[in-house]
């Protein structure tokens, strides 16, 4: 090890253990770590939330749906850049991310439209290496992540810094495909997988809150699983709604069913 890369690797751990001493305590009391009565069947998951969540139900395919765009993104072209409120902007090239330390997670994955797939293995970089990297301003409370496709989604950070969030390039042991978001996306395990961009193109660091895409068409700010928690109470531009797509709540704790979905869909089906 070189004395440059050493004091990289010093200098990003020492930005990792002050994210945690920030970060600690708000992820352990998120609604996937520490809700007393979630919503759910089946066992146990490894974060003590049951298997499956209120309304889903286990696919046996993997379904696909995007904005009608599947860009095709070479790993010699490919960029991930992490900006905004940070210290150290950078932008990766894929052989960047792959010297990134390199994590094995089997993690559930919850599709708001009501499949989930368990047991699924990914390979890729904690988001948590990711931040340390840039070293978040300590007012940064936000990431807004953005897509090759011109996707957007926001994320807590005290979300994003769990360890089995990922920018996954490997799935099943396989390259990530194209239409599941490769060469590399997010997955955000303990969400509703709409938090989670495709083709993964930038990671931006916010001091207040910035709505992405569906956040801005109606779907929850925070997306939690095991609270039902799909949709929002806020009013929705019209013209912001997607066309030719419908909504309707159900009574009690049912969640809202999609009465019709147009190929406009990018996060919500299949992210």
């Amino acid at each position: 090890m070189t004395d440059d890369t050493a004091a990289k690797e010093e200098r990003i751990v020492a930005a990792r253990m002050r994210l945690r001493d920030r970060f600690e305590a708000r992820m352990a009391d998120t609604p996937a770590m520490a809700d007393e009565a979630p919503m759910g069947t089946g066992p146990a998951n490894r974060h003590g939330m049951p298997q499956v969540p209120p309304g889903q139900h286990l696919a046996k395919g993997w379904p696909v749906l995007d904005l009608g765009r599947k860009p095709e993104v070479a790993t010699g072209e490919w960029r991930l850049e992490l900006a905004g409120a940070v210290a150290r902007p950078v932008a990766l090239t894929w052989d960047d991310l792959q010297a990134l330390p390199q994590v094995d997670d089997v993690s559930d994955f919850h599709c708001v439209t009501t499949w989930s797939k368990l047991d699924v293995p990914w390979r890729g970089v904690r988001f948590a290496d990711l931040a340390a990297l840039a070293e978040p301003d300590d007012d940064a409370d936000f990431v807004l992540c953005h897509g090759y496709d011109g996707y957007t989604t926001n994320v807590r950070l005290e979300e994003a810094l769990k360890p089995d969030v990922l920018i996954a390039h490997t799935v099943y042991g396989e390259p990530l495909a194209r239409e599941h978001g490769g060469p590399a996306r997010m997955i955000t395990p303990q969400l509703y997988a709409w938090k989670g961009a495709k083709w993964i193109s930038k990671i931006e660091f916010l001091t207040e809150n910035r709505l992405g895409f569906w956040e801005q068409r109606g779907y929850s700010d925070t997306a939690h699983p095991w609270r039902n928690d799909r949709y929002s109470c806020r009013p929705v531009d019209a013209a912001r709604r997607p066309p030719d797509r419908e909504f309707r709540r159900f009574e009690g704790k049912r969640p809202f069913i999609l009465e019709a979905m147009t190929a406009c869909c990018h996060g919500i089906p299949a992210r």
